[in-house]
């Protein structure tokens, strides 16, 4: 290993490696990554998978993604940041810039982009929010947006609506998952098989995903597929009556609060 690695990853689990997998794929060199990961079978695993170099302690390096639990974030800011890198990129949830400014700051701070991506990630689909701190220009944060780039779309917010991020798309994956399995069971219960509920449930909600990824309005095509007096106007009716958008509405709401909290504990 090199004195000092271009990209140091310093967490091995599943977000870590969806981004080291994803640079992979888009031409990024194993021989410039190092993964710095505390469990022994998991350091073997990665360096089997990928060829890349793996450490159990944190190594200098140029740049560095910190993709462990929000708990241990500043701790391990600290210690990367006391090894002199240009540039961190961060991924816990709910940690701070002003978190990661005052973890990482000696003689002057060093720039620290701030990002909330979500486990579609881990299948290079997706939606990560980026913000960074005061010494992190345009050069920084298109830096980082190259990083998750490459494993989905990437937009910059101001700070104050990381929170709203995370409650919307931090989370939106597990409200779709549940969408999924309400399908699924109320397909079930009209007589289909569960294998077959399961596949035309994942097949319209994978179809459906990429209609919207045209970029025509989500009203648009709910009317494409909505003929007065019919079907889909009978179950969108119930749907309605049923406080659907309120609903989805209190999710959001409620997993921005707790991230609200969670950045403030």
């Amino acid at each position: 290993m090199a004195d000092r690695v271009e990209l140091l990853i310093v967490g091995g689990g599943k977000m870590g490696e969806a981004l080291l997998g994803g640079l992979l794929a888009a031409g990024r060199s194993a021989e410039s990554i190092c993964i710095a990961e505390p469990i022994a079978a998991r350091r073997d695993e990665l360096a089997s998978r990928y060829g890349v170099a793996v450490s159990e302690q944190i190594v200098p390096c140029w740049d560095a993604i910190l993709a462990t639990k929000p708990d241990v974030i500043p701790a391990v800011a600290r210690q990367v940041a006391d090894l002199g890198p240009n540039r961190i990129l961060s991924i816990a949830a709910g940690v701070t810039l002003d978190t990661l400014t005052q973890a990482t700051t000696h003689d002057q701070p060093i720039a620290v982009v701030r990002a909330m991506p979500n486990t579609p990630a881990l299948v290079s689909e997706g939606a990560a929010a980026i913000c960074g701190n005061e010494a992190a220009g345009e050069a920084e944060l298109a830096w980082a947006e190259g990083i998750l780039g490459a494993v989905g779309r990437v937009v910059r917010v101001p700070e104050h609506l990381m929170d709203a991020v995370t409650g919307l798309s931090g989370s939106g994956p597990a409200y779709v998952f549940l969408v999924a399995e309400a399908l699924i069971e109320a397909g079930v219960l009209m007589g289909l098989g569960r294998p077959v509920a399961t596949e035309l449930a994942s097949q319209t909600l994978l179809g459906s995903a990429k209609l919207l990824a045209e970029g025509r309005p989500p009203a648009e095509l709910r009317a494409d597929v909505t003929s007065p007096g019919g079907t889909t106007a009978a179950g969108l009716r119930e749907l309605e009556r049923h406080g659907i958008r309120a609903a989805f509405a209190a999710a959001v709401e409620a997993a921005t609060r707790r991230s609200i909290e969670l950045g403030t504990a």
